[in-house]
């Protein structure tokens, strides 16, 4: 039997992404040993599988992080060991200081999700470009609807599909032809009928991937331009007719526009866009998102400022 010797420094393998450092230290007979960098305000989470059999563990090295099991939010710390065999309820754990931890799997998981996450991030990355945006876009949305997420307390399932979905919301733009992304002067209505059909193309390019992250992820991006009041598109839902995952993106990028140079206009100031979610509380967006939102806006500041 070929015996090596690995270390943090010296992994098989290694994948960072979005406050997240991943690297493979053992792997045999399908079980893995994966250790965990988790930087402050980030997130992981361990999912149920369809038909999965696999013994999972965590045990953690340094740092804190919170979880929610069955309801009940706990605080685990450096010697704490959470297991299931399989997993049957989703966690996702939130690290509130960077926090180390090893994850043992009895299957082998490393290469699927090391894959999910150079995708997902390649996807974002490459729409955040092309739109005009900073690669920091798709990052401040996903970290600004989770926090909202979690004051609506949505369960550890639509808190992974809103990860997902709030990251990649725009994706579909990738099909979009620059001469009308970037477009200085007002969209011609052909231009903005295929402008709004990004929505339905971003849809179609989570459902053609193997992952069920992403599958679930497409509705929402999908419904992320309903209005409250059903003026959106591209079906026209309005109220409990739109997904809550799909009103808490629409605020957070909403905001997020109105306070960020375009080729065509400049920025507003945080509270002029304020005062504009506050106009279309209950017709564009939906009010309780909206309240939320607002609460939270000195966490948004410190993400537009890099703090």
């Amino acid at each position: 039997m070929n015996q090596y010797l690995t270390s943090i420094d010296n992994p098989i393998e290694t994948v960072r992404y979005k406050g997240l450092t991943v690297k493979l230290l053992a792997t045999g007979d399908g079980t893995e040993v994966i250790h965990h960098l988790l930087e402050e305000g980030a997130r992981w989470s361990m999912q149920p599988q369809e038909g999965g059999t696999a013994s999972e563990s965590i045990f953690i090295v340094r740092g804190s992080m919170k979880v929610t099991i069955e309801g009940e939010t706990k605080l685990v710390s450096p010697g704490d060991v959470l297991s299931a065999s399989p997993v049957q309820h989703g966690f996702i754990f939130s690290a509130l200081e960077q926090t180390e931890f090893i994850y043992i799997s009895s299957q082998p998981v490393f290469q699927f999700f090391s894959e999910l996450l150079r995708e997902n991030q390649e996807l974002a990355v490459e729409v955040a470009l092309k739109d005009g945006y900073t690669a920091d876009h798709c990052e401040r949305i996903m970290q600004m609807s989770m926090l909202i997420g979690e004051r609506m307390g949505l369960s550890p399932v639509d808190m992974c599909t809103l990860n997902y979905a709030s990251y990649l919301h725009d994706v579909g733009k990738i099909k979009i032809p620059k001469s009308i992304l970037l477009k200085e002067g007002p969209l011609s209505a052909e231009e903005w009928q295929e402008m709004k059909r990004h929505c339905i193309y971003g849809k179609e390019l989570l459902e053609e991937t193997d992952s069920p992250y992403m599958n679930m992820a497409s509705q929402i991006v999908e419904q992320h331009h309903e209005r409250y009041d059903g003026k959106g598109y591209p079906k026209g839902l309005h109220k409990d007719e739109i997904s809550p995952l799909a009103s808490i993106v629409s605020v957070v990028d909403a905001f997020d526009a109105m306070t960020t140079d375009r080729p065509y206009r400049k920025a507003m100031s945080v509270n002029e866009a304020v005062e504009e979610l506050k106009k279309n509380d209950g017709t564009m967006f939906h009010p309780e998102v909206v309240k939320i939102f607002i609460d939270l806006i000195p966490d948004w500041s410190k993400m537009k400022q890099g703090v």
